[in-house]
């Protein structure tokens, strides 16, 4: 019996054949944990990015914005301003920006013009977005700026125009697990100066409402 026990034994230490899936299943876990991490890193800097892309593109396109001819100033108007976010959550897709996120959009204008002083005010702000995040930069109705600092650099509005200044929080959807995220929340800023004159004496802070829309409102 136990020279039947020995020979099994020896038979078993010289048997190399399920070396290999020992070591697989061994190291399985360790690999699974660096795909998850590198999908999850990978689908976060997409985010990111998009969510950058985004508020330029809502800055951009709100300095474009308004109707007129080329010999009046144009006029913007809260159906404009409607179009304009709508449009930022078809281009977010998959994101469903306004249930994770929120967008505001202000304008910066100098408090004269001309403006010798060199100081500014938000003359008026829209937002969308369930998320709970006020802006970081200044509320509607605020003054005196100086302008808005944004990575070191000063952004300001020309005498006779504004600067259309986007701010979007959102909070990071999981690909698999936010445990592979430091941070869940992705914050972008985007500034754009008005392209063309634009008529500032609408009814409501320069923004007019002749389609009676409901206005997006901070």
């Amino acid at each position: 019996m136990r020279r039947r026990l020995g020979r099994t034994i020896a038979a078993l230490r010289r048997d190399r054949r399920a070396v290999a899936v020992v070591e697989f299943g061994l190291a399985l876990p360790l690999m699974t944990m660096v795909a998850f991490t590198g999908a999850e890193l990978t689908n976060y800097v997409t985010t990111k990015m998009r969510v950058s892309q985004l508020a330029l593109h809502v800055a951009d396109n709100a300095a474009r914005i308004g109707t007129g001819t080329v010999l009046a100033n144009k006029q913007i108007t809260e159906a404009q301003i409607n179009d304009l976010l709508t449009g930022a959550g078809l281009q977010g897709g998959r994101l469903d920006l306004y249930t994770h996120g929120r967008v505001i959009l202000s304008s910066l204008e100098p408090v004269a013009n001309p403006n010798p002083t060199n100081r500014f005010r938000i003359r008026w702000q829209r937002c969308r977005g369930a998320k709970v995040w006020p802006s970081s930069y200044g509320r509607a109705g605020d003054t005196n700026l100086t302008g808005i600092t944004v990575g070191g650099q000063l952004a300001t509005a020309p005498d006779d125009g504004a600067l259309m200044f986007v701010e979007v929080a959102y909070n990071y959807q999981p690909l698999i697990a936010r445990l592979f995220i430091p941070n869940g929340q992705i914050t972008a800023v985007a500034a754009m100066t008005v392209r063309d004159q634009r008529d500032f004496g609408g009814g409501n802070n320069g923004i007019y409402n002749n389609e009676n829309m409901v206005p997006s409102t901070c």
